[in-house]
């Protein structure tokens, strides 16, 4: 069953809960949400130990979308399904996810367990394609062409020139299109997508990427790691789209 959570701008912000026990929040990354993405199997896969919260980012699923956006925003947020929830969070992000989670945990004290699993920071040599990226997803969604805006992301993450073509006939086409405002949000929380300041961090912090992952995903949990006195680890034959047995396994071994 939804519930929803008041964030401090007055945006209802949709959650649903899973167990019982310490709480642990699951961030999504770009493009997903809880009718489409991994985190509802991934509460499953926990099991009924903690008290899994699963929530839909603002501007996608159940949840509102107030203008301005702001990463504090989103932030804010966390901090509404904390309250709604009571008791500290521990939070597990996916991708962007994992920066969102970041930057909640580095400003809310109620944060105090991190979890991240292959957030995309880039080495300095990398940073042009992310600017260019920002440009070309900045230039489509000012031009109101949520298409252009979905074909750069799915460029940025590496997929072939003629399967963009195949995902634009496919069935999920539309709510990809329905969720392509949310991509200027992700790339927000990314920054330039060098590893943020991580010296206000007190939670601590574990750090996860997939054996089978290219090494340039290795980077940024890699990074994080050291930069926060954080864990890293390497989790044997997942990709980036990790299993929910592997994630609910390395989070138990991180929170227990």
């Amino acid at each position: 069953m939804t519930e929803f959570a008041t964030s401090a701008d007055g945006t209802r912000i949709g959650f649903h809960v899973h167990g019982d026990g310490p709480v642990l929040l699951l961030v999504d990354g770009a493009m997903c949400s809880r009718a489409g993405g991994p985190m509802p199997a991934i509460a499953e896969a926990i099991g009924d130990t903690r008290r899994v919260v699963v929530y839909d980012r603002r501007g996608r699923g159940e949840s509102g979308d107030t203008a301005p956006y702001a990463v504090e925003r989103e932030i804010e947020d966390v901090a509404a399904i904390g309250a709604a929830v009571g008791g500290p969070l521990a939070l597990f992000g996916i991708s962007s996810g994992g920066a969102l989670a970041l930057r909640a945990a580095g400003a809310l004290s109620i944060v105090t367990r991190v979890a991240v699993y292959e957030p995309p920071f880039m080495p300095e040599p990398a940073l042009a394609g992310a600017r260019t990226y920002t440009a070309e997803l900045a230039r489509a969604l000012r031009h109101g062409d949520r298409g252009a805006a979905v074909e750069a992301f799915l460029r940025r993450v590496g997929v072939a020139p003629d399967a963009v073509v195949g995902v634009r006939r496919s069935p999920a086409w539309p709510g990809m299109e329905a969720l392509a405002p949310t991509l200027a949000y992700d790339d927000a929380v990314m920054g330039d997508s060098r590893v943020p300041d991580l010296t206000s961090l007190r939670a601590d912090v574990l750090a996860l990427a997939g054996g089978a992952s290219p090494d340039f995903l290795h980077y940024g949990a890699q990074t994080v790691a050291a930069r926060s006195g954080g864990r890293f680890e390497v989790l044997a034959h997942q990709t980036h789209d990790i299993t929910p047995a592997a994630a609910a396994e390395a989070l138990a071994d991180f929170l227990d």
